[in-house]
């Protein structure tokens, strides 16, 4: 190498003290850059106990939602309601032509007032024979044959009542009835139009109570049992912290997320103009641990690409790398389960590009 170094240099014609700085350059090693020590912040590890905090997105679901059909077939004379209208269960929403059903109503009445009248004459008919038979004035054989006829008289009068009672819950179903207060979220059909029955005609949606619907991971069904608190924060309202509870876990996992559905009801959300189908965040607070753990705050942790993690702890002015295994993560920081002792300062500043066993310098917050 000083050969090719004094070569190039006579070629170039370079004074000899520039050949004896680059030849004394090219001998020095390469670790000598890291004699000097970096600057560094460096905290010492606390003793706590640790509860998890768990932050999630969900959905906010109606209690009811529904899909309004027609009860019957017809033609549809008034729509009472548009998209946007607020209603009361019982409130009358749309309204059928009832008029060959009211007449057919009419026949049926007829039908049984005629029913009614020959049920009545024939039990007049067994009366007067019974009184003539018990004075032996009358044969028993044409008593017993007024009794058959009462009787399939009476038949007849329930038959056409039935059919009368039928005809009045089809005239009733020719007006659509809201099963819930709620709002119109759509309006499907009009005035003029002809609906079968089944046919969806207006969409209705509870606003009270909402749910705030979340899949949650499927490592922390066990840990359901340890919540204290759950905090949540509608993305239409950020600056609002609302109470909630679980009311459903359904314990069936999703193969594809890996994940459960937990259901969520909000404690004070009448105060809100909450929408169903709107996003929400809950913050799930769990109960801390008996034991004490260490606990480093999050800017000392280095995470490797292979998925490991790391810290540097300083010793005799001198960082070296620790592999360490994480725990739950908190507002305090994150839980080191294994790889550090809780007397072991670690580096918070100046971390990223150190390497093991470089020199470092201990800092504060002045300097």
């Amino acid at each position: 190498m000083r050969n090719w170094i004094v070569a190039c240099c006579r070629r170039i014609r370079l004074p000899f003290v520039t050949l004896i700085v680059l030849s004394t350059a090219a001998s020095l090693p390469a670790q000598a850059q890291d004699k000097e020590p970096v600057p560094v912040r460096v905290a010492m590890p606390a003793a706590q106990s640790v509860g998890q905090q768990l932050s999630l997105t969900g959905t906010l679901t109606a209690r009811q939602h529904a899909r309004l059909s027609a009860r019957t077939d017809g033609l549809v004379s008034r729509v009472l309601v548009d998209a946007g209208d607020k209603v009361t269960a019982g409130q009358v929403l749309l309204e059928l032509d009832p008029a060959l059903a009211s007449q057919q109503l009419k026949q049926l009445q007829a039908a049984s007032q005629v029913t009614a009248a020959e049920l009545a004459e024939s039990q007049r008919l067994v009366t007067e024979a019974e009184q003539l038979t018990t004075e032996q004035l009358f044969p028993q054989t044409e008593l017993q044959l007024r009794q058959a006829n009462m009787a399939q008289a009476a038949a007849q009068h329930q038959q056409a009542e039935a059919a009368l009672a039928r005809q009045q819950e089809i005239l009733a179903r020719h007006k659509l009835i809201a099963p819930f207060a709620g709002v119109i979220a759509a309006k499907l059909t009009d005035a003029g139009e002809w609906v079968n029955l089944a046919t969806p005609v207006l969409e209705l949606v509870a606003i009270s109570p909402l749910y705030l619907d979340i899949q949650m991971p499927q490592e922390h069904f066990q840990t359901l049992n340890q919540l204290q608190q759950i905090k949540v924060r509608s993305d239409m309202q950020p600056d609002t912290e609302l109470s909630a509870k679980i009311i459903a876990t359904v314990p069936v996992i999703d193969a594809a997320a890996r994940s459960f559905l937990v259901r969520l009801q909000l404690q004070d959300h009448q105060q809100l103009q909450l929408l169903p189908g709107t996003s929400a965040r809950a913050t799930f607070n769990m109960a801390t641990r008996g034991e004490r753990n260490v606990v480093v705050p999050a800017d000392a942790i280095l995470r490797h690409p292979d998925g490991t993690f790391s810290v540097f702890t300083v010793k005799d002015d001198t960082a070296y790398r620790r592999l360490v295994k994480l725990g739950r993560r908190s507002g305090e920081g994150v839980e080191v389960r294994d790889g550090l002792a809780e007397d072991e300062a670690v580096v918070i500043r100046g971390n990223e590009t150190l390497r093991d066993g470089q020199p470092v310098k201990v800092t504060r917050d002045q300097d």
